[in-house]
C-alpha cells in the first residue's frame, strides 16, 4: 500500500536526549525540557513526575481524534456537548516476534447522544483523523462510546 500524499499545513520536531530516560525538547513549546521516565511495568523507575512516549501518543491521539469527532459531528448537523471528550489508554506490550507493540482503546464520551450515534460519530471520526489514519492496518485501535 502506498502512502498517502499530503498537502504539508504544519510541522514540528522534538528530539529527545536520553530515551525513554531523558529528556525532550520542544522548542517554542511549554513541554521543552520534560523530563521522561520509563514505567515501573516496563522496568524503570515509575518516577509520576515525569511522563512517557505512551502517554504523549495518548494525549496526542485522545485530542486529534476529538477533534476529528467535534468535524465530523458538525458536518452531520450535530453540535456536541463542551463536556464531550475522548478517552485514550495506549497499551505497549510484546509482539509475538520478541519485539514491541502498541494497541490503542478510544471511547468517546458524548454526554446526551444517543448511543447508536454517539458510535456511528466515533466511527466516522475514525476515518478522518489522521493518528487513526496513520495507525490503521499497523496496531489495534478499537473504537466505542461510553457506558
Amino acid at each position: 500500500m502506498a502512502p498517502v500524499q499530503i498537502s504539508p499545513l504544519y510541522s514540528t520536531t522534538a528530539i529527545t536526549h536520553g530515551g525513554r530516560n531523558g529528556r525532550l525538547l520542544l522548542p517554542e513549546s511549554p513541554l521543552d525540557g520534560l523530563e521522561l521516565a520509563m514505567p515501573k511495568q516496563l522496568g524503570g523507575s515509575g518516577k509520576t513526575t515525569a511522563t512517557n512516549p505512551e502517554q504523549l501518543f495518548a494525549a496526542g491521539f485522545s485530542s486529534c481524534f476529538e477533534s476529528a469527532l467535534r468535524l465530523v459531528a458538525g458536518k452531520a448537523g450535530k453540535k456536541l456537548d463542551e463536556k464531550a471528550g475522548v478517552k485514550a489508554t495506549v497499551t505497549i506490550g510484546k509482539t509475538p516476534e520478541g519485539g514491541f507493540g502498541l494497541a490503542v482503546e478510544l471511547t468517546g464520551i458524548l454526554p446526551g447522544v444517543p448511543r447508536e450515534e454517539a458510535q456511528q460519530l466515533m466511527e466516522a471520526a475514525h476515518q478522518v483523523c489522521p493518528y487513526s489514519n496513520a495507525t490503521r492496518g499497523n496496531i489495534e485501535v478499537k473504537v466505542s462510546v461510553a457506558e
